[in-house]
């Protein structure tokens, strides 16, 4: 006599798992229930982030002295050549130009960090990634949030920088919250669409060093864009005032330094800023969510 046929003969694998209540394994969640997940490993993000941060320096001997140390060497690179050599400081006082110059680098160097480690944030850490089930966006959030503990070590040479060259306290410096809010969020965005893409190409990391310097080039780190292009159609000036970069180091400048007005910034800079960081940070997260299911297979 010959077994009876089984209830679950001819049935598709997607019917035998409807069947037996199963789910795909690391399927991607809903958009809102992706979000609360994330806030509930917020303390994770949080002291993942300080122990990379902590981290990153633990084999040099000045330690976290480097935090500061190289933001600030470039900045004296940067001097030399552009405001010595080059005398890129054209319609600046020095008492302007430094402060200028060094903010400059400083707030740049948090957006180049920030998509630097974005990159790599799940190419880097696929041992972790297929280890243990958590929303992958918390790895280049927590990137995010290290480079922005990075910059606020950086801004206490920066705030020195500014009492040296005569700017001193004023209730404008209180707009350096905002400032650092609105380009926390932009970073966070722009490094989320960098994980995704450096997930699959991992090559991506060793191409974009040549694509921030690009971009380091054109915001006007060393130089006053308008002053620079007095002499070019407005609209390229225009262009390369409004690209995100430039805007958040304008507003950290105008905060605060004395003698960098009003004058110094594109019209409706604020709608600008907070545009950028909400569509690099919505559209940036809603484009790294789409591919959750996907990261460290294959």
């Amino acid at each position: 006599m010959s077994e009876p046929p089984s209830p679950d003969e001819g049935l598709t694998a997607a019917q035998l798992a409807d069947k037996y209540g199963l789910s795909v394994s690391g399927a991607r969640p809903s958009l809102f229930e992706y979000v609360r997940q994330l806030w509930d490993r917020r303390h994770f993000i949080l002291a993942f982030s300080r122990a990379k941060l902590t981290a990153q320096y633990s084999q040099a001997k000045l330690g976290q002295l480097w935090q500061v140390a190289t933001p600030l060497l470039n900045a004296a690179v940067y001097f030399f050549i552009f405001g010595l050599i080059l005398e890129a400081d054209r319609g600046m006082s020095r008492e302007v130009y430094v402060p200028f110059l060094v903010t400059g680098v400083f707030v740049f160097t948090f957006t180049q960090s920030s998509v630097m480690a974005g990159v790599r944030a799940i190419s880097g850490n696929l041992g972790l990634v297929r280890a243990l089930h958590f929303p992958r966006a918390s790895l280049p959030i927590s990137f995010s949030l290290q480079q922005l503990q990075q910059l606020l070590f950086s801004m206490i040479v920066l705030f020195a920088v500014a009492l040296i060259f005569g700017s001193y306290p004023a209730m404008s410096w209180l707009l350096i919250i905002p400032v650092l809010v609105l380009q926390f969020f932009f970073n966070t965005g722009l490094a989320m669409i960098m994980a995704r893409a450096g997930s699959k190409t991992p090559d991506l990391a060793q191409l974009m060093p040549f694509v921030m310097r690009t971009w380091m080039y054109a915001s006007g780190v060393m130089f006053s864009i308008p002053v620079m292009l007095k002499d070019k159609p407005a609209w390229i000036a225009d262009i390369l005032q409004w690209n995100p970069a430039a805007v958040y180091m304008d507003l950290m400048r105008f905060a605060l330094i004395d003698g960098y007005g009003s004058d110094n910034l594109p019209s409706h800079v604020w709608a600008v800023a907070l545009g950028w960081a909400v569509l690099f940070f919505v559209g940036g997260f809603v484009y790294f969510w789409k591919a959750e299911e996907r990261y460290g297979r294959g």
